[in-house]
């Protein structure tokens, strides 16, 4: 064999191993994966079906629009990792305070009178069946008012919403290095915002949001009507409960 046609064979061959290292990173991410994410300020609350371990991540960082207020890369997630499928669950997601959900594509806003206690806004998400292993991706869309806190809530429930099998948060977003001048400011998650500016005293302590993290308490969501879930709704409120009322048996 000539060298020419070694050195074109050799050529070919590299091109050839080039190509399909670029398309492998491709397929890995194909599969609906909702990128590294964080379920910390997560709990679980209610018993799940035998082989079902449903648990929600949200983004350990978002950014905020310093001019319009828009929140980016805000995606939240249900996972099941355990070894059965989950039958029909629904994700919600709710804000408060600052933070107040806008939009989330595919899923169905929960009337005002029907929100959690203390919270502004929130979308229950239907999701048929989760199978093993795998994992089912919202993007968010909302808004925060840096001179205020903000948290989101990502409760779990089951099919007939009568079981809440997980709920992260209310955890909050924020930062404690705000920069007004930039055109973003980066939130990290479970960081208590700190205003760029003195906002003044709205009502003190009066109003404190629920916090989340050990020895607080967890605001679980009760079961909504039958009625409600005909119309395609979802009514959703808040009981209190003591950590060691829920506290998987």
């Amino acid at each position: 064999m000539s060298s020419r046609r070694q050195v074109t064979i050799a050529g070919s061959l590299l091109t050839a191993a080039v190509a399909a290292s670029l398309a492998l990173p491709a397929i890995a991410v194909a599969d609906n994966a909702p990128g590294p994410g964080s379920s910390e300020g997560g709990k679980a609350m209610d018993k799940a079906p035998e082989g079902v371990t449903l648990t929600t991540t949200l983004p350990k960082k978002i950014s905020v629009d310093n001019s319009s207020g828009e929140t980016k890369d805000l995606v939240a997630s249900v996972s099941n990792g355990g070894t059965k499928d989950s039958g029909k669950i629904y994700l919600a997601v709710v804000g408060f305070d600052g933070l107040v959900v806008k939009d989330v594509p595919g899923c169905t806003p929960i009337p005002k009178n029907k929100l959690p206690k203390g919270s502004n806004s929130g979308f229950a998400c239907p999701v048929t069946n989760l199978a093993a292993g795998k994992s089912k991706s919202f993007k968010v869309a909302a808004t925060f008012d840096l001179s205020k806190t903000g948290k989101i809530c990502l409760p779990v429930q089951s099919g007939d919403t009568k079981k809440t099998y997980w709920q992260q948060g209310p955890v909050p977003f924020g930062t404690t290095s705000p920069s007004p001048n930039a055109p973003v400011t980066p939130l990290l998650l479970n960081t208590e915002n700190k205003p760029a500016a003195p906002a003044g005293d709205k009502g003190g302590g009066k109003n404190e949001l629920p916090k989340t993290g050990v020895g607080d308490e967890v605001l679980p969501l009760g079961a909504v009507g039958t009625a409600l879930l005909a119309a395609g709704g979802a009514g959703l409120w808040w009981t209190r409960r003591r950590p060691s009322e829920v506290t998987p048996k």
